[in-house]
């Protein structure tokens, strides 16, 4: 029987078991800054203040309804990811009126290579945080709201409470907006996933964000067997009421044959929807890139994707996970958006 990445993978020893030998973002596993390089791209990998290709102009933010959106999610005392990742496309989106919401606090238990989130041990939790997102989406008028949030390894359910609490909450104050949740892993746990897709959000997504040959330099604490399998128990669970969708990152040494194979393998546990692009680095703490990724390199890459059967693929330098959310929700979904009820909420 031929072993399959998933296969490989399974076998792989917990988190428990393996010695975590380093506090460092950019050093996993102890590895030093020139085997890094060596592993990623041999030998060959971009300086932090590198000159970025022009297609990663963009205006700076600052607009009318961006300054009015950030005076009301911080009067509310509210997390975007947007703010605490640093996101390029944070002016745009603002902008048009949207924003991803990131409940469960600040600080991440865990630290990713690539991710620019705290990272520690979370202290507060606010109880009534998921009603607070729904009164700014009712305020904002928003048809369509991302809900994200950091990991918290250290409660019992991983958070998966808070996630219920704000799609219900959504559900009753802005009963015409559309609900996307992109959620940690819940560490494989099934309960902690079905109490979420139970709430029935409109999109379920969980990123993958590499391809699995760069989980060890990338995410670790997770593996990329745990994570297709959360995202094809949730489209077992949901059925034809939740699409899966899944993200992932270019620019860290992976090939585009490498990237193909894990769009199957994506298929293969039912993810619906896909975004991809390009990986920038925050600090110099961080996995350096690689190399930068051509436009044209990502629209084989979204061909490559429609080839195998997604519905949706956003596949872009500057995408991320939620960029234009509702533009690639379904169709079923898209119909509800564009419902007289839905527009005359905006």
């Amino acid at each position: 029987m031929t072993e399959t990445v998933l296969d490989r993978e399974a076998a792989e020893p917990t988190v428990a078991q393996r010695a975590h030998r380093t506090r460092s973002r950019s050093n996993p596993g102890g590895v030093s800054e020139q085997t890094l390089a060596e592993d990623l791209g041999g030998g060959k990998v971009r300086p932090f203040r590198d000159r970025k290709p022009e297609w990663f102009k963009v205006a700076s933010p600052g607009g009318p309804n961006y300054r009015e959106i950030r005076k009301e999610i911080k009067g509310a005392g509210l997390n975007t990811v947007c703010e605490e990742a640093n996101c390029p496309n944070i002016g745009e989106c603002w902008e048009r009126g949207t924003a991803t919401f990131m409940i469960l606090g600040d600080t991440c238990t865990r630290r990713c290579g690539f991710c620019n989130i705290n990272t520690g041990k979370p202290t507060f939790h606010d109880p009534i945080e998921g009603f607070k997102v729904a009164a700014q989406v009712k305020k904002m008028g928003l048809k369509f709201a991302v809900i994200t949030s950091v990991d918290r390894d250290d409660l019992p359910d991983y958070g998966a409470g808070a996630f219920v609490q704000t799609i219900r909450a959504v559900r009753a104050r802005a009963p015409e907006c559309g609900i996307e949740v992109l959620t940690p892993d819940f560490r494989g746990q099934e309960m902690p996933l079905a109490r979420v897709i139970e709430a029935r959000p409109d999109v379920f997504n969980h990123n993958v964000e590499v391809v699995p040959r760069l989980y060890p330099y990338a995410r670790r604490g997770s593996t990329f067997a745990r994570s297709c399998r959360v995202l094809k128990n949730a489209k077992l669970m949901g059925g034809s009421e939740v699409a899966t969708k899944s993200g992932l990152m270019v620019g860290l040494g992976e090939t585009h044959d490498e990237l193909v194979e894990t769009f199957k393998l994506l298929r293969e546990n039912l993810v619906q929807v896909l975004t991809v692009g390009q990986y920038l680095r925050p600090t110099r703490d961080h996995l350096p890139v690689v190399r930068y990724w051509h436009p044209d390199e990502f629209k084989a890459l979204e061909d490559a994707a429609y080839a195998l059967g997604f519905e949706s693929v956003a596949a872009g330098p500057l995408v991320r996970s939620s960029y234009h959310a509702d533009e690639h929700a379904p169709k079923r979904l898209a119909q509800k958006l564009d419902s007289p009820l839905a527009a005359a909420a905006v």
